[in-house]
């Protein structure tokens, strides 16, 4: 059986109608990137920093999951071991959805960690500079388990692993702009993987890949997943 490696980006999230950076030229609720994205931005202004992830979390507890990640829940019952999920995101709608072992490669949304003892803990409510770490008991130490630009993405060593080993790689609403995801699609075909892109336009890397599916991913990702799945049945 094929393995299949699977990077989500926010066009998914974005069909169940959560916000992104890009829908608004760089903003999000009139922030810049810079203001609440990056570490000298908490180390300035720590406090705005955390208003606008506690708004984040809340706007998530109104969206759902769509038929896109329900699809891909479909191809995960169908590969098992044999498919991994890399998402960009940083909400639980793949969770919801009943993905099971998603790659957060830029942290989670619902998840805090301690500056100071690297403790990782659920995060469902507001935090603040005033919250204080549940391990350690340090105060003013707690932030967002969030990559922000400028900081490593997570669990880099064991995604390279399994691109090596990729022969089908999907790259649903990303937009090949941000490294290192963007070179994710380069180093599969590298190893001689198969590549599908599916987004609404046209992206950086779109020539690259053999196949680009251009629409809704609501629309376009459960006619991609019947058909690798009648194509597995017939092997």
């Amino acid at each position: 059986m094929q393995n299949i490696f699977i990077l989500t980006g926010a066009g998914i999230s974005a069909e169940s109608g959560l916000k992104t950076f890009r829908d608004a030229g760089g903003l999000w609720e009139g922030h810049r990137i810079e203001d609440v994205a990056t570490p000298e931005a908490f180390a300035t202004h720590p406090q705005l920093v955390h208003d606008f992830y506690n708004a984040r979390r809340s706007q998530l507890r109104t969206v759902e999951p769509n038929p896109a990640h329900h699809a891909l829940v479909r191809l995960q019952q169908h590969y098992n071991a044999h498919l991994t999920l890399v998402t960009q995101n940083v909400d639980d709608l793949h969770e919801r959805a009943d993905m099971r072992d998603v790659i957060h490669m830029h942290g989670e949304l619902l998840k805090k960690s301690c500056t100071r003892c690297n403790a990782v803990r659920d995060c469902v409510t507001d935090i603040s500079v005033n919250t204080p770490c549940e391990d350690c008991g340090s105060m003013h130490t707690m932030r967002p388990q969030i990559v922000w630009f400028g900081e490593m993405p997570l669990r880099m060593d064991e995604i390279h692993q399994k691109l090596i080993q990729t022969d089908l790689l999907i790259a649903i609403g990303t937009s090949g702009m941000v490294y290192p995801a963007a070179g994710f699609a380069a180093e599969a075909k590298c190893h001689g993987a198969q590549l599908i892109e599916a987004n609404l336009l046209d992206t950086g890397i779109t020539s690259i890949f053999d196949e680009h599916l251009e629409g809704p991913a609501t629309q376009t990702i459960p006619v991609l997943v019947d058909r690798i799945i009648k194509e597995a049945r017939q092997r």
